[in-house]
């Protein structure tokens, strides 16, 4: 999963509405697409024996015959599930603090703008417009834009690339300053995949990595240096 975007407004801007055609439109167009919604509200539970189970517990899988979920009793952040998305593209709806995917932003009223734009903003959608940003009104030109543009970084702030965040790199990216490929975090010479989602990996440990399994291999009869693979699973 290399291509991801936000939608980002206040409430009953048409967020929701948003998200549901642009997954529509990119399903049409065979891509597998993964989501993810923040709330600031606690997640509803039915008043059923899983809820009461996994109120108790640390966490909680509930299986059906068509579906899953999974529960945990505390904050997870949204790069820890990646590794369990299947998708594609990444769409999330809401999350205006995020600093590591561009986003497109539904305004109610110009003046919030000022809040909604931290400069990761690749185009407005809606009725209301802006004088210095681009704006899309085609949900086909919307979903373009998201697999020409839409990116993701590792959010490590690792500083690798030369800018101290994620952050300062995305607004670099979106203001076409620097090319998606400038995260070194995630062209490293060590690669690492978990459920085929690539993981970002911090400089410093990747060489910690790296020298530890080089040094236990070079143990092994059969050992010349050169380029390693393992694979396991």
């Amino acid at each position: 999963m290399n291509k991801a975007l936000s939608i980002i407004g206040y409430k009953k801007s048409g967020k929701t509405t948003l998200m549901l055609e642009l997954i529509h439109e990119l399903k049409q167009r065979q891509i597998k697409v993964s989501s993810a919604k923040f709330s600031h509200h606690s997640l509803d539970k039915e008043k059923t024996d899983s809820a009461r189970i996994g109120a108790v517990s640390k966490d909680m899988a509930t299986l059906t015959e068509h579906e899953t979920m999974f529960l945990w009793n505390e904050k997870k952040y949204l790069p820890d599930l990646l590794p369990l998305m299947q998708g594609e593209v990444l769409l999330t709806e809401g999350g205006k603090n995020l600093g590591w995917l561009p986003r497109i932003v539904i305004l109610r009223d110009p003046s919030e703008l000022k809040e909604l734009d931290n400069g990761l903003t690749l185009a407005t959608w809606g009725k209301i417009k802006t004088d210095h940003l681009p704006h899309v009104d085609n949900i086909k030109d919307l979903a373009d834009l998201v697999l020409s543009k839409g990116f993701i970084l590792p959010g490590l702030d690792c500083g690798s690339c030369g800018h101290e965040t994620c952050r300062e790199l995305a607004e670099k990216i979106v203001s076409g300053k620097v090319a998606q490929t400038s995260c070194l975090a995630r062209k490293s010479s060590m690669e690492i995949q978990i459920n085929g989602q690539p993981l970002g990996m911090n400089p410093f440990v990747e060489r910690v990595i790296c020298k530890s399994i080089q040094g236990m291999l070079s143990e092994l009869k059969g050992y010349s240096p050169g380029k390693v693979e393992i694979k396991i699973g």
